[in-house]
């Protein structure tokens, strides 16, 4: 296993004949490693910031065929996505976790009607049958917040919820467990070529504040994953540009201002868009928007325009009236860009969700998709790369290694479902993470289900650069805590010099550089740039 603090060796390391360098280390390009390294090849992942810090991190935290999907029609996205979220409820238990969806409908004229056939519809699409018609008076026991006097009923139905950034750490460490090579902060620079044109490589950078340099790698084939940035690969082979990166922005609320045992589905008062509010990590998420993104996908992270927070508010009002949601009340925003093929739709939300993949003088994309069918776009990308390889795909049965049956007895200070819920986050590491926690850190921080002892092992063998990859992703602190876990930095501090070796110096100046970042693109009010 590579994903760990000694990076020099690493690099150096990858001086060799790679079978396939992929780029992007979101969930597509985590897919795609895993697949390629159990066909027995040599292969190299390489993301330009950290993993996941794209789009990965960012996304609504469903997996689930997305049921306003059936409003466009577009069928075959949604098959084939419920029937992968119910394969990751069965191989990635806790990982990913069935949730169930309230649907709310009014008395407006044959929308009771329209949603009980789309419920009907989308359970048969898996196939399964587990939705039901609720009452008024059920709805009102079950969410006394949904208190919107146009409410008439409702319709439960299932899909499920995950920590995408875990998903992904977690896919790619048991991949490097099984052989594969992952750096991140290594930005390629540039693809190599042939006389001819064809790809044959790519130079890299190091981008980690150690700045250990460039070097250029050889490889049979290069697999383009970089979401909504694959143009920008793309254009190196004379490609033409295909994306339409569009941004979806959320806003994240205390349990003590809206707490919910089911997700709720509400439709937006002033355009029809369906939205969520999901129960997540001890807190609530109401999102997503749909627009698109104009500015530049290098002009730093994307983030919550003042624009969509009214927006995202002005729906919460309309389905909970009673709870009052205001600005102030969110503990932070986040906003994710989607890798949409540009269509001929007029509205972002009517294009296709579709994904393709490309090989342009054999430089190899797959883009577009969803989270939810990563192993579909996985098996696609590696499947157009085998004739160059020379090898016959062979399918992977389980993309994630099946949770420990039992633990070691030392920690039966946590509970059962404490227990599960870090298996699902760290699956078979689960003992070895538990080996490295104090029996002080084993308590959780707050109401939250994340436990100080997280921030110990993430630091020690997660491959953390910087103090956000920390906060953001290997744990989601900065934004479940007020003011991005400020409360929490001493203790922060004393792990990341313990286990990082930060002079005061460098904690300073990654304290400095992550309320910057926290402030910019992750408060309740974003700035920007």
């Amino acid at each position: 296993m590579n994903l760990d603090n000694n990076r020099a060796v690493t690099l150096q390391s990858l001086q060799q004949d790679w079978d396939v360098i992929i780029v992007g280390g979101g969930i597509t390009g985590a897919g795609v490693f895993r697949l390629a390294v159990a066909q027995g090849l040599r292969v190299l992942l390489l993301e330009q910031n950290d993993f996941s810090s794209g789009t990965s991190s960012r996304s609504s935290k469903l997996i689930h065929g997305g049921i306003r999907y059936l409003r466009n029609r577009q069928y075959d996205i949604t098959r084939e996505s419920v029937r992968e979220r119910e394969a990751l409820l069965r191989e990635a238990p806790s990982l990913v976790s069935e949730l169930g969806f309230v649907l709310p409908y009014s008395t407006a004229r044959g929308q009771r009607e329209m949603f009980r056939l789309g419920t009907i519809l989308y359970d048969l699409l898996a196939p399964k049958w587990k939705h039901r018609g609720l009452s008024l008076q059920e709805v009102h026991r079950l969410i006394p917040q949904l208190s919107a006097p146009w409410l008439a009923g409702a319709y439960l139905y299932y899909d499920a919820v995950m920590d995408d950034a875990r998903m992904v750490l977690r896919l790619i460490q048991e991949t490097c467990q099984e052989g594969g090579t992952a750096l991140n902060y290594a930005r390629v620079e540039k693809l190599l070529t042939l006389r001819d044109g064809t790809v044959c490589g790519v130079a890299l950078s190091d981008q980690s504040p150690t700045a250990l340099g460039s070097q250029e790698l050889r490889a049979r084939v290069v697999i383009n994953a970089a979401g909504p940035w694959c143009d920008g690969l793309r254009r190196q082979v004379n490609a033409p540009g295909r994306l339409r990166p569009q941004r979806g922005s959320h806003l994240i609320f205390p349990k003590e201002k809206l707490s919910l045992p089911h997700a709720v589905t509400l439709l937006h008062p002033k355009d029809g868009r369906a939205m969520f509010a999901i129960p997540w990590e001890g807190a609530t998420i109401i999102g997503t928007t749909d627009l698109d993104h104009p500015s530049s996908l290098d002009n730093g992270e994307p983030y919550c325009t003042q624009a969509e927070i009214d927006y995202i508010l002005e729906a919460a009002d309309a389905i909970f009236p009673s709870v009052k949601l205001n600005q102030a009340d969110a503990l932070s925003s986040f906003a994710g860009l989607r890798p949409i093929i540009r269509g001929s739709a007029a509205d972002p939300s009517a294009e296709s969700r579709a994904h393709v993949v490309w090989e342009e003088n054999g430089l190899i994309t797959i883009t577009g998709g969803k989270f939810t069918i990563f192993r579909k776009m996985a098996a696609d990308a590696l499947q157009a790369a085998a004739p160059r390889l020379g090898v016959q795909l062979n399918p992977l049965k389980r993309y994630y290694r099946a949770l420990p049956k039992q633990t070691k007895p030392e920690y039966s200070a946590l509970n059962p479902a404490e227990l599960f819920y870090l298996a699902g986050r760290y699956g078979p590491a689960l003992d070895t993470f538990l080996s490295t926690a104090r029996p002080a850190e084993l308590s959780p921080v707050g109401d939250l289900p994340t436990i100080r002892a997280e921030l110990r092992y993430a630091a020690r063998s997660e491959s953390v650069q910087h103090l956000d990859d920390l906060l953001l992703r290997r744990t989601r602190l900065g934004l479940l805590l007020p003011e991005g876990a400020r409360a929490e930095l001493p203790t922060v501090r004393e792990i990341a010099q313990e286990e990082l070796g930060w002079e005061d110096a460098r904690w300073e100046q990654e304290a400095a550089r992550y309320a910057e970042i926290y402030k910019r693109f992750y408060s309740s009010a974003p700035a920007g740039i």
